[in-house]
């Protein structure tokens, strides 16, 4: 019985930046538990891992919309609404990280920052909390970051943005707890993605990194999917306004 609150069977998931990367591994582990998937991307083409989803024999549908524009989240909350009649999980994944010192990080590279993994996730929450409380139940997963805990180097608008993320995921929970509407995140630790790229071409940023995992790697984009479904099942019912990290050790040490 257990196991049948992992299944997602009859739910729909929202997820955003689904096309590659972190995204990409969750829609297709929530798929692969039942749930119908509407894929959002935005540079990349999402349409690539919602023909992975249905190839496997699930369902699945692409949106694409640039969430550094305040009026995308609305398209996308509506055309997931068009495709499917209900949106019962939301997973704000996407995200940016532009990298300068301080002292040198242009307003212009901070707002969009805000703008694409803070502002649009209050957004997106928003819209879809709405449909929530009108259905009676929801899931909102967040991806936040070692980020929302550490200050980072060089990447000002990101930490704050993920910081952010951490801290409006217990202020959603402390209004939408009691609306059976669970909203929790994900803080993934370093992990191989377009965003890391840098890191793992710098030789001794990559082995000073290496050197505090107690793991000894980075993570993989399939090492949070295990984490996503529980947070999005029936399995998290009690978990509310939690910050799971998935680091490798990387904060015990």
């Amino acid at each position: 019985m257990i196991l049948d609150a992992f299944r997602l069977g009859g739910k729909v998931a929202l997820v955003t930046g689904a096309s590659t990367g972190l995204g990409a591994s969750i829609a297709k582990a929530l798929a692969e538990a039942g749930a119908e998937i509407v894929c959002h991307g935005n540079k990349h083409n999402p349409e690539i891992t919602c023909n992975a989803i249905i190839s496997a024999g699930g369902k699945a549908h692409a949106i694409a919309a640039d969430l550094s524009d305040p009026s995308a989240a609305q398209l996308i909350i509506n055309q997931a609404l068009t495709y499917s009649g209900r949106i019962d999980i939301l997973v704000n994944n996407a995200g940016i990280i532009r990298r300068a010192p301080a002292v040198d990080y242009s307003f212009e590279d901070w707002a969009t920052v805000l703008d694409v993994n803070l502002s649009s996730v209050f957004r997106l929450s928003q819209l879809a909390g709405r449909q929530m409380i009108a259905q009676g139940s929801g899931k909102i997963l967040n991806i936040a970051s070692l980020l929302s805990f550490q200050g980072g180097i060089t990447v000002p608008a990101y930490a704050a943005s993920k910081g952010g993320v951490a801290q409006l995921t217990k202020a959603l929970t402390n209004e939408w707890a009691a609306k059976n509407i669970n909203v929790n995140a994900i803080a993934p630790g370093y992990m191989i993605t377009d965003n890391t790229a840098a890191l793992r071409s710098n030789e001794t940023r990559n082995h000073q990194i290496l050197e505090r995992i107690p793991a000894g790697r980075w993570g993989d984009a399939s090492d949070i999917c295990g984490a996503a479904l529980f947070l999005c099942s029936e399995a998290s019912t009690y978990v509310h306004g939690h910050v799971l990290v998935v680091d490798g050790g990387w904060l015990a040490r």
